[in-house]
């Protein structure tokens, strides 16, 4: 979903072609773009790093694919060097996170919106000269570059044109309306219905910044900030400022630590003391989750129901020397072999919480989403009740910031009957942080949370325990 009043029209495509493409186009794209590369290294479409930032743009807002599936399935990222990567990254999520007050500098400069693939050109020089602080000349000339690899020679004076009005021009001012202008309505209609309005323009300003880098130690936070520079926080999390090639920092290749917001790394702490206890980790993957409750000392059996992501908290066990038992199976029908002691349950969920460190969601998701996941979430934590033990306890959590992915299902679970109870849990156990508690002591952090630290993600987990 675009921001905004005003949403360019796409280009028309060609005859035949599907306005939507298929997986099956997207994958034949991407691989004719490998044949081409690997066939003719000097072709116009060369591999640089504001190309693959138009790519991955286009990915988001024409295709809906996430920009991290998109990252990391294109074959340029591979061929880029880890400095080149990280920028296309950035210029990709800055033009996200900033599109609203993007789309209305374009607007006030055209007098029709732009064909497709020029209103995608316009966004990134954009969101470089105004927003990245790329010196003015710098921005449109290589942008101006871009555009007569990408798009016909007839519209190149047109993105030369709208780039230089916009540089001199600068940014309309939007004082306070800055973070609703980027903002989708639906989303800010809902935080200001649920937090109030004041709340919500501190979301979404929050969300406008570029996040820090978080860490979770495997051992000794101390030790791990020392070798990375950065600074341990209150909860005992490591925060870098600025972006980093997570692979290049030392401790990476050692498994001295894996990279996990503040917020996330709280739910599986409320489990307490696992050493020796049989944990399920229901949705495991990618496992920040599974390699905390492990490095803690439990016995930890980490479910997901995709294999590939199953994977993927393999070669995080592997690079940390940690130690789970993996399963791929759906977590609303497995059951362990016998009841265990806790389970930590972190449900799919439309992860509006998580939009400063991943802006393609506020443009990928919308109202009916929140819907559609309900019924899964409330699966999943009747699931994870009927496989503890008597006593034993149940986090529930999302990285969400919509009540119904929150609050709501633990509401639902307690009329219903279920044989739980609630754990309120203190701040004591959140290094204090009193203000991350509602008042039924459920965790409800807010992007707008540790602001003077830098931010937190948005979260949700509650405690309870079977009766």
């Amino acid at each position: 979903m675009l921001c905004g009043n005003w949403r360019p029209v796409l280009a028309n495509p060609a005859p035949g072609a599907k306005s939507i493409p298929t997986r099956s186009d997207l994958r034949a794209r991407r691989a004719g773009q490998r044949a081409a590369i690997d066939r003719a290294p000097d072709a116009k479409v060369t591999a640089d790093a504001r190309g693959l930032a138009f790519d991955l743009l286009t990915s988001v807002l024409r295709d809906r694919q996430p920009l991290e599936t998109a990252f990391e399935a294109h074959p340029w990222t591979a061929r880029l060097d880890g400095r080149d990567r990280a920028f296309a990254r950035l210029l990709t999520a800055t033009a996200l996170r900033r599109l609203g007050q993007i789309d209305r500098v374009i607007a006030s400069l055209v007098t029709r919106p732009p064909a497709a693939a020029v209103t995608m050109l316009l966004r990134l020089g954009l969101a470089q000269s105004l927003f990245l602080a790329t010196p003015p000349h710098a921005a449109v000339n290589e942008t101006v570059a871009l555009a007569r690899r990408r798009v016909a020679a007839g519209l190149v004076p047109l993105v030369n044109a709208v780039l230089r009005r916009a540089v001199v021009g600068g940014i309309p001012a939007d004082g306070d309306d800055a973070g609703q202008r980027n903002t989708p309505p639906w989303l800010w209609q809902r935080w200001c219905h649920t937090y109030g309005e004041t709340t919500a323009r501190r979301i979404a300003a929050a969300n406008l910044r570029e996040p820090p880098l978080d860490l979770t130690a495997r051992n000794d936070a101390a030790s791990v900030a020392a070798m990375t520079g950065g600074r341990v926080l209150v909860s005992g999390s490591v925060r870098l400022s600025g972006s980093a090639v997570v692979a290049a920092l030392p401790g990476y290749r050692e498994g001295a630590w894996w990279v996990q917001d503040v917020a996330a790394a709280l739910p599986a702490r409320l489990l307490g003391d696992v050493r020796g206890r049989r944990v399920v980790d229901l949705c495991a993957a990618p496992g920040g989750k599974t390699l905390q409750l492990a490095a803690a000392g439990g016995q930890i059996l980490a479910v997901d129901r995709s294999r590939q992501r199953v994977e993927r908290v393999a070669e995080n066990l592997r690079r940390t020397g940690l130690n789970a038992d993996l399963i791929v199976a759906d977590g609303t029908t497995w059951r362990p072999a016998e009841a265990v002691d806790a389970v930590l349950v972190d449900v799919p969920c439309t992860a509006t919480g998580t939009i400063r460190r991943h802006p393609d969601i506020a443009h990928l998701k919308a109202a009916s989403d929140v819907t559609a996941l309900a019924a899964a979430q409330a699966a999943l934590l009747a699931a994870a009740v009927a496989m503890v033990r008597p006593g034993g306890r149940i986090v529930y959590c999302a990285c969400s910031l919509e009540p119904e992915e929150g609050e709501e299902q633990i509401a639902r679970l307690l009329a219903a009957g279920a044989p739980v109870r609630p754990d309120p849990v203190s701040a004591s156990e959140i290094d204090g942080l009193a203000d991350l508690l509602n008042r039924d002591g459920q965790l409800r952090t807010l992007p707008c949370h540790l602001a003077a630290e830098g931010g937190i993600d948005g979260f949700f987990a509650a405690r309870l325990v079977r009766t």
